[in-house]
């Protein structure tokens, strides 16, 4: 099985070392770096940018621990698709691996077939998250290369749950982290909204749960809320930064990101709940939002829900348009201004309960 792809291997235990390498030269077919140490293995980052499609990182590295080598391997490259090698899987350290950023783990005893497949999708996102930055030829022809990409990736859920059922779990998760990373990179284009989806979830899950909501219920809307802004990524990054008012064609590209955003999820059919969500979260109550203008009940209520949450955020951060943010009582009327017409006023109500928690 031959795969072709750089990979940086930063371990200080040679037996793991040795194995890693040969199985990763020999099987993989993988171009290795190695590196013994954390300190070594960001010099070699910095002399090499963007030289490497994957890194697998040992935590716990006698020079540096886990969390440090990460922040700095982030620093020196942002977009690094990194894979953890974890001695302690507890529910603590997995934990922190997401806090990082971190695409995934293994741990022992090392499965060469759970191994290839994280390196091939992650060396896929890595590719995916290059392609982003260097996509300037239209909206026309970005969003037809990230349409075939997630249709490709929809088929092969499908055909790897035919033949791999005890991995099933492990390739819906696998999937979920390609989209979010796909998502935060979007967030990042710009630095005014970085973490705004987070923000979003946690103000939506405290309005979901002060209405008695299910878990499961409150777990979809928060996937969606994480999820809500990735049709953005066929927005010009010159109209999403605009700092002035945006043309009758711009608002135009901006009013269709919902439906995007919905088209890119579609083949993903364990998402179909979410996708409806993200479909609607620019839905108004009196009917006037985009983008298909439903109204009042018509518009599910984990969509009402995330529309309050994310006009909040939004309100309360600095923008492009907007240096300054409003206060929490400004926001806070706007929001109850705009009762009964952009929100729905049961939300509401439940939002100002909760306001003073958030």
């Amino acid at each position: 099985m031959v795969n072709g792809g750089r990979i940086l291997l930063i371990c200080d235990n040679e037996e793991i070392s040795r194995y890693l390498r040969e199985l990763l030269i020999v099987e993989g077919g993988y171009s290795v770096t190695f590196e013994a140490s954390g300190k070594g293995a960001l010099t070699t980052l910095k002399q090499n940018i963007n030289a490497f499609d994957a890194i697998i990182v040992k935590f716990g590295m006698f020079d540096l621990v886990g969390r440090d080598l990460v922040k700095g391997i982030k620093a020196v490259d942002p977009d690094s698709v990194i894979i953890a090698f974890l001695e302690d899987t507890g529910e603590r350290a997995v934990k922190e691996l997401s806090d990082l950023g971190i695409y995934d783990y293994i741990s022992r005893p090392i499965e060469a077939e759970k191994l290839f497949f994280l390196l091939k999708k992650g060396i896929e996102l890595h590719g995916l998250i290059m392609a982003n930055q260097r996509f300037s030829q239209g909206l026309k022809e970005r969003n037809l290369a990230l349409e075939r990409q997630n249709i490709l990736l929809a088929k092969r859920i499908e055909e790897s749950t035919k033949n791999l059922t005890r991995l099933y779990e492990d390739l819906r998760s696998t999937y979920m982290r390609t989209i979010k990373v796909l998502a935060q990179a979007i967030e990042a284009r710009d630095h005014y909204t970085r973490s705004h989806s987070e923000n979003v979830a946690k103000i939506a899950s405290a309005i979901a749960e002060e209405m008695g909501l299910t878990a499961k219920e409150i777990d979809i809307l928060r996937q969606a809320c994480e999820l809500h802004d990735l049709g953005k990524i066929g927005i010009d990054d010159s109209i999403l930064n605009k700092p002035s008012t945006l043309t009758a064609e711009e608002w135009e590209q901006i009013k269709r990101h919902p439906l995007t955003g919905a088209q890119i999820l579609e083949p993903l059919t364990f998402l179909n709940e979410v996708v409806e969500l993200v479909r609607q979260h620019h839905e108004h109550f009196d009917g006037s939002g985009y983008p298909e203008g439903r109204k009042g009940e018509d518009i599910l209520l984990g969509a009402r829900i995330i529309h309050l949450a994310d006009a909040y955020e939004a309100m309360r951060s600095a923008r492009a348009y907007r240096k300054i943010p409003l206060t929490r009582e400004e926001a806070i009327y706007e929001i109850k201004k705009n009762s009964g017409k952009q929100f729905d006023p049961r939300v509401v109500d439940t939002f100002l309960r909760v306001a003073d928690r958030l």
